[in-house]
C-alpha cells in the first residue's frame, strides 16, 4: 500500500503562493494603520484646541499647562499623540504677554514625520 500526502514541491508552490498574498495585503494593513493615526491626531488635536479655548473663555486667561485642562474638568484626560505614543511629546505654543510668560494658545504634534499629503505633523 502506498502513502498518499504532497511532495516538496507542491508544499513549495503553496507557501511560495502564501508569501506572494501577504506580500500584497501588507501595504494595506500598514497604510490603514498609518491612516488611523492621522486621523486620531486630527481628533485629538480638535479636543485640546477647543478645550483651551473655553478654558480661555471661561477663566480669561490661557492654561499654563495641559494639567490644567483635566483639573478644571475640561477633558478627562490628556491624550497621547499617537505617532509618538506619549502624551509629554506635544509641542506647546504659548502667549508671549507682555511679561514674556503667557499661557498655551495652541498645541502641535511632537513627530517629525510627514503625512500623507507631505507636510509635517508638527505644522498641523
Amino acid at each position: 500500500m502506498r502513502c498518499r500526502g504532497f511532495t516538496v514541491m507542491e508544499l513549495l508552490v503553496v507557501l511560495l503562493l502564501v508569501a506572494l498574498l501577504a506580500s500584497l495585503v501588507t501595504p494595506l494593513v500598514t497604510g490603514s494603520i498609518h491612516r488611523a493615526k492621522e486621523s486620531t491626531l486630527k481628533e485629538n488635536l480638535y479636543i485640546l484646541r477647543k478645550a483651551i479655548d473655553e478654558y480661555y473663555t471661561d477663566a480669561g486667561a490661557y492654561p499654563e499647562e495641559l494639567e490644567a485642562l483635566v483639573e478644571k474638568r475640561y477633558i478627562r484626560k490628556v491624550p497621547e499623540d499617537p505617532l509618538t505614543g506619549s502624551k509629554d511629546t506635544w509641542i506647546l505654543v504659548h502667549d508671549e504677554g507682555e511679561d514674556g510668560t503667557g499661557g498655551i494658545i495652541d498645541v502641535r504634534s511632537g513627530s517629525e514625520e510627514k503625512a500623507g499629503d507631505g507636510t509635517r505633523y508638527s505644522d498641523w
